[in-house]
């Protein structure tokens, strides 16, 4: 369980390596680039729950509809 405590000098030897590789103008591209994904993600996902109370409630009307003919 020791392997996932991670303390404050390893967390500085990640960010200098990202540094290093990606450099500092690279960064907020890629963090602008993730941060879209995460929205577009959301929104997926708020989409798919909102569509699927909606398709209950047309199996609700169309039961209806029939039980009025």
């Amino acid at each position: 369980m020791k392997l996932l405590m991670i303390g404050g000098t390893e967390i500085i030897f990640i960010i200098v390596l990202v540094l290093l590789l990606f450099g500092g103008k690279k960064i907020p591209e890629l963090m602008r680039g993730l941060g879209q994904g995460v929205k577009s993600f959301k929104d997926g996902m708020n989409d798919m729950s909102g569509s699927q109370g909606n398709d209950d409630n047309n199996v609700v009307d169309d039961k209806k509809e029939k039980q009025d003919e």
